[in-house]
């Protein structure tokens, strides 16, 4: 499939920040290529076009006419795409992104791959600034904006590779999880829990795909897991490499102890170290622990690794102040699995001792569209002062039996005396939100996706109470 053979590359679906970036990379490799997608949003689209690269409006069969010698199918193409049914109808070579990445990319490089269900991107964005810190100029993709750099993804001649890796399934053609494909010398995982519930049955099938994942460390890798993970712990029992558990819990190679959480930072100590993390929550010490695993076992030293800790600025849309407007502040917030907002609000709440915290979500993926975290999700905000959930998206989409209920939801939410408010869309509850909350509150938003620009308009409305 990758042979010499290939000099042009069609990418459908090219708006994506992998996409567009690995479509950038082949440019500067001297393939010709071209890309389609619906919309290219910013900052991809000037990206591609500083790269003059030619992006067309739309899927068409035309779009394939000058017959590519590659085409590389994104992960959000189904069947029924005219590209894709012309790709298969003429029989061209054709890949999925993560086959692009192997091939080209990562194969013979030193591939550090991270994954688990939650903190992926945060831990992905730290290790990669640290060894950026260090000097040593890595590739790396990374599913979310990191503050020291200026885009997700970046293609070196260095002989490493940081990868944030996925579970999620490939393309439409090939059902296995992305990281699959990433080829780990070193591979993290942060935390197994039960997420993507269009993709997986059940828990167990997120156990397995993981177990595959897991085989695919070489000897002469490692395999980094959490050690205070239970629905972990089985999957590290393996004798094929290496394998090093980083946690709090005592049995921990690497264990972190005395915490000590400020609002804007974190100290921990392991072993004759201290560190300092410009990151609030226990969540963001694990992460920070398997960086530090990772880094020492690729021969960087504590204070090298120290370095990048002083500096690091974290990432878009995990815990992102977006503004402060009549003394409220507002925040963004990519949490979407109960966990992850639970957590997220335990450490807003180290951040804001005293300030009401009102939260705000949007249930908008195929998981938290659908009851399996029922009661979860309502236990997730026990941290927060007040609570606004957004109307369900798409409800209609899925049988009834399977669709989360929002009156129980809010029901359960409510039975704690906190404030609740069931609404239909960003406009109402902006407006619900300019009656209820006084100038010292934060808001945080929890949503994946652009919530009708709900940011920009709160901070609007607080400003005006002025």
């Amino acid at each position: 499939m990758f042979s010499s053979a290939i000099k042009s590359v069609h990418f459908t679906g090219i708006g994506g920040t992998a996409m567009a970036s690995a479509a950038g990379a082949l440019l500067d490799k001297g393939f010709s290529v071209t890309g389609s997608d619906q919309n290219v949003y910013e900052p991809m689209a000037s990206f591609l076009a500083s790269k003059k690269i030619a992006v067309m409006n739309g899927y068409d069969e035309r779009n394939l006419a000058h017959k590519p010698d590659l085409v590389v199918i994104g992960n959000a193409i189904s069947r029924g795409n005219p590209e894709a049914e012309y790709v298969l109808d003429h029989k061209l070579r054709y890949c999925s992104l993560p086959d692009l990445l192997r091939e080209f990319f990562i194969r013979g490089k030193r591939s550090l791959v991270v994954s688990g269900t939650h903190g992926k991107t945060t831990t992905t964005s730290l290790l990669t600034w640290v060894f950026e810190h260090a000097g040593l100029n890595p590739s790396y993709l990374i599913g979310g904006i990191p503050n020291n750099f200026s885009a997700g993804a970046r293609f070196t001649d260095s002989e490493w590779f940081i990868i944030e890796g996925d579970e999620y399934d490939t393309a439409f053609f090939d059902k296995r999880s992305k990281f699959i494909h990433y080829q780990p010398e070193v591979a993290i995982i942060n935390n197994l829990e039960f997420d993507h519930a269009d993709i997986f049955e059940n828990l167990a099938a997120i156990k397995k795909t993981f177990s595959h994942f897991i085989r695919l460390v070489p000897r002469n890798g490692l395999l980094l897991g959490n050690g205070d993970d239970a629905n972990l712990a089985p999957l590290l029992n393996v004798t094929h490499c290496p394998v090093k558990k980083f946690g709090l819990g005592e049995n921990n190679a690497v264990r972190a102890f005395n915490l000590r959480f400020g609002p804007t930072a974190t100290e921990f100590e392991i072993p004759s170290t201290k560190f300092h993390l410009n990151l609030v929550g226990e969540l963001n010490v694990r992460n920070a622990l398997a960086v530090v695993a990772c880094a020492k076992h690729c021969g960087l030293s504590n204070k090298q690794i120290q370095g990048a800790f002083d500096t690091f600025k974290g990432i878009k849309r995990r815990m992102e102040v977006k503004g402060i407007a009549g003394g409220v502040t507002v925040i963004d917030d990519f949490g979407h699995h109960p966990t992850a907002i639970k957590e997220t609000m335990r450490a807003l709440r180290l951040k804001y001792p005293r300030e009401k915290i009102w939260a705000v979500f949007e249930p908008r993926t195929n998981t938290t569209r659908r009851n399996v975290f029922q009661d979860e999700l309502a236990e997730s905000f026990v941290d927060a002062d007040g609570v606004v959930v957004a109307q369900v998206a798409r409800l209609e989409l899925l049988a009834p039996e399977e669709r989360l209920d929002p009156e129980k939801l809010m029901k359960a939410i409510g039975a704690t005396g906190k404030p609740t408010a069931y609404l239909p869309d960003a406009d109402a509850i902006v407006a619900h939100l300019g009656k209820c909350v006084q100038g010292g509150d934060v808001v945080v938003v929890f949503s994946n996706g652009g919530f009708g620009g709900i940011h920009a308009k709160l901070l609007q409305r607080f400003a005006a109470k002025r």
